[in-house]
């Protein structure tokens, strides 16, 4: 009987510490309530974050110059735990409507949904966890006034065992990390730079290897790592390894031209095209924390 009772009590904790291990990670609604949206920025926290780049539908036809984008997901990312797919966000029933501030800031700073399943991380939360309340209440101001679509996208196509989303709160125990890479930001040019870059520009999900877990690993930020889809070789971007000075690296941000005159391609020139839109200023400051970085 007390054999019993033990290894019933020792059950019962292996449980309990599993269920609060996977319990769904969420935001305190009180930071976000009271803050007042500005639209206006929240435009540039959508073009600094990339949001177009996953979230326009690649088989939609191009849109007139200038033209709001249509976030009806349904671009592929393809990755060793097989293809994700981005969603749908517009403000329809088939996106977000009816998401409030909190249910955005769960998802971007949390990998939460509203209905508490975890997010795959090919939604690159892991860097909007740094992404301050009111950048993300700004955020969802702007995608509300953003034309409205009606289109489903297509599920993941996953393998057993990375369609069991409960064991995400596992990795994200493991990966979900607030805190900054360069920890020391000497100027403020390169404190906004930073921001720009750990917090809303995600440019270590690409530039950044993996460890065994798939997490990014901070050790070797930026240095380069393998393409996910298995074709070729992100480069590395720190110093030592890209020698451009920062007026080249601001300008390739702008232009998406090279000091070579070679030009960007690939998922690199939706990157450009998203940093275009953001101010020149925020574009010298990313290049200020480029140069800033240690050298592997």
């Amino acid at each position: 009987m007390i054999t019993l009772l033990r290894w019933t009590l020792i059950l019962g904790l292996i449980v309990g510490a599993a269920a609060f291990v996977t319990r769904p990670q969420r935001v305190d609604p009180g930071v976000y309530s009271g803050l007042t949206p500005d639209p206006e920025n929240g435009a540039l926290v959508f073009h600094a974050s990339g949001c177009a780049s996953c979230h326009t539908d690649p088989a939609a036809e191009a849109d007139e110059p200038g033209a709001p984008p249509v976030l009806s997901g349904g671009y592929r990312i393809e990755s060793p735990f097989g293809t994700f797919v981005a969603p749908n966000i517009t403000p329809s029933e088939a996106g977000i409507a009816g998401w409030t501030e909190v249910d955005l800031a769960n998802a971007m700073v949390k990998g939460t949904s509203p209905g508490g399943a975890n997010y795959y991380p090919a939604f690159p939360y892991t860097t909007y966890t740094r992404m301050t309340p009111q950048d993300v209440v700004d955020l969802k101001a702007y995608l509300d006034t953003l034309p409205a679509s009606d289109t489903v996208a297509p599920e993941h196509e996953l393998s057993f065992p990375f369609t069991l989303r409960r064991g995400l709160a596992l990795w994200k125990w493991l990966n979900l990390d607030a805190d900054w890479v360069l920890t020391d930001a000497a100027t403020p040019q390169v404190e906004r730079g930073r921001y720009l870059v750990e917090a809303m520009g995600h440019c270590a999900e690409c530039h950044t290897p993996r460890d065994v877990t798939g997490g990014l690993d901070r050790k070797a930020w930026l240095t380069g790592a393998p393409n996910p889809t298995g074709q070729g070789r992100i480069p590395g971007i720190t110093p030592g390894q890209l020698d451009w000075s920062e007026s080249d690296i601001a300008y390739y941000l702008e232009s998406g031209f090279t000091p070579d005159y070679d030009s960007a391609g690939g998922d690199m020139a939706q990157v450009v095209a998203n940093l275009a839109r953001i101010p020149a200023e925020d574009r010298a400051a990313i290049a200020a924390y480029l140069k800033a970085l240690p050298a592997p």
